[in-house]
């Protein structure tokens, strides 16, 4: 039996036209919603500060110019393969057709990282900024009930405690979860609401906060460097996008709907690349007036934006922002489940996960059992996982992933040059090769125990594989191999 066993495009294309139970529901519009609601969310709100004030100052709008450069060399490759192969699960599929079998299952299972782990960290932030908003108004819960055991957290009164149980974590993954197994149509009109109502809001920051920025808040733009790396500077800058790289992920989740879009061969490249172009714009400017509302020096808190809302004399804009941060949190985790359910469902049905997963609801026409178990799997992560530690294991995932799409355009363009291509990456191998340069530059900023972390959850996705998936994979069946 191959570890390297590929699934031809052919035999892909084939078991999609004729096992597809999924709704094809998505136009552009909602494919770009999709993106964007997966992107804009904890990362702006919350390491845009801290990126700021210990990295790159000011120049920190700089520093969302190149994380956003290496993603769109991702996204540029995650195009191509998005409409040579319109199927859900994402990195994971492409992979299959690319570099074998046992490659593919790494990399799904890789995706777990950032998928799961990664709503189960926004569901942490979500409960966090409903806490601090229902205490406005003088509304609290139990510190036990609010705050896993081991995630400290400090009230109002300065007292820092340890909870039992998340409890406002585990219901925002319920409801979630339950919007996705009511249908995908569903699922996109309410992301699609809840991404124009904090788009709108955070287009009312900048062009509110514009006339309050204090020009000597952005002087020097670029703070000297203090004689170690990372440091302000130039390479204070570089470090500041790898912090802030965390905000830019979720773009790919575009490309684990592509099953469910109308026209994928024109419409996902559109999703991928405008969604990335629209939050790239939206960054930047909101980066810009953040610092020049506030000092970087005083933006190293976990709430940078609430300090900006002080300085702006406008009582119902702090409110109104931080009902978008609940919205914003919302999509990402809305977007983040649905894409891991879809990859989940393309590894089921190639019999490298058991048939619950690919279990589709007669009559929503959604995988609702994987939804099931990913609500339990995320919930249990969402009540007691500190989010010191799952939001680091999320980013380092995605960059991992970043990489092997990066790396498969490189070997499909040698393997298989004529087959039809509606999108193609530009400057074929340049662009590749940046991408997986940069990606690994990224991750090699993360420290040691980000990497052991993801070797050790490799090594149990390897126990897995020839546990159960090798054993029961579908093409290792078909070739006999």
């Amino acid at each position: 039996m191959s570890l390297f066993a590929v699934k031809t495009i052919d035999l892909l294309m084939k078991e999609s036209e004729r096992e597809n139970q999924l709704r094809r529901s998505l136009g552009p519009f909602s494919l770009i919603a999709l993106g964007v609601g997966a992107v804009i969310g904890a990362g702006i709100f919350t390491l845009t500060g801290v990126a700021a004030a210990t990295a790159a100052g000011p120049a920190i709008v700089i520093s969302f110019v190149f994380a956003a450069i290496g993603c769109v060399f991702a996204g540029l490759c995650y195009s191509e393969f998005s409409t040579m192969i319109p199927i859900a699960g994402s990195a994971y599929t492409y992979a299959y057709a690319t570099m074998g079998e046992l490659i593919a299952w790494m990399i799904g299972w890789d995706l777990v990282l950032e998928y799961c782990v990664g709503a189960a960290t926004v569901s942490i932030g979500w409960s966090q900024t409903l806490i601090a908003l229902l205490h406005n108004f003088g509304i609290d819960f139990p510190a036990k009930f609010i705050a896993s055991p081991f995630q400290p957290i400090t009230l109002t009164d300065g007292t820092v405690v340890h909870g039992i149980i998340n409890v406002p974590a585990v219901l925002v993954v319920v409801i979630v979860s339950v919007i996705l197994i009511l249908g995908i149509r569903e699922s996109a009109g309410v992301n699609t609401l809840i991404v124009f109502l904090k788009v709108s809001v955070v287009v009312v920051f900048i062009a509110l906060g514009w006339k309050f920025i204090n020009p000597a808040n952005h002087t020097p733009f670029i703070p000297p460097n203090t004689g170690q790396f990372g440091e302000f500077g130039w390479s204070g800058i570089v470090s500041g996008a790898g912090v802030i790289f965390f905000a830019y992920i979720g773009f790919d989740a575009v490309s684990t709907a592509a099953q469910e879009a109308k026209r994928p061969q024109r419409d996902m490249p559109v999703g991928i690349i405008g969604s990335l172009l629209v939050c790239t714009v939206l960054f930047v400017l909101y980066s810009y007036v953040l610092t020049g509302v506030v000092n970087y020096k005083e933006l190293n808190v976990a709430a940078p934006l609430s300090i900006a809302l002080t300085r702006i004399p406008i009582p119902w804009l702090s409110t109104a922002m931080n009902l978008a941060v609940l919205a914003g949190l919302t999509s990402v985790m809305l977007v983040m489940l649905l894409g891991q359910s879809r990859v989940f469902y393309t590894m089921s049905r190639d019999g490298l996960l058991p048939p619950l997963f690919s279990s589709v609801h007669p009559k929503f026409r959604t995988p609702w059992r994987c939804n099931l178990v990913l609500m339990l799997f995320v919930g249990l992560f969402a009540a007691f996982a500190p989010i010191s530690v799952v939001g680091k294991m999320t980013s380092i995932g995605t960059l991992f992933a970043f990489v092997i799409v990066c790396g498969g355009i490189l070997i499909m363009r040698r393997t298989q040059p004529f087959v039809p291509r509606p999108f193609k990456t530009p400057l074929v191998p340049l662009v590749p090769v940046l991408g997986i340069l940069t990606n690994l530059f990224l991750m090699s900023g993360l420290g040691w125990s980000n990497w052991a972390r993801l070797v050790v959850w490799l090594l149990i996705g390897l126990a897995i594989y020839f546990g159960y998936s090798r054993k029961h994979s579908v093409v290792q069946r078909v070739t006999g191999r």
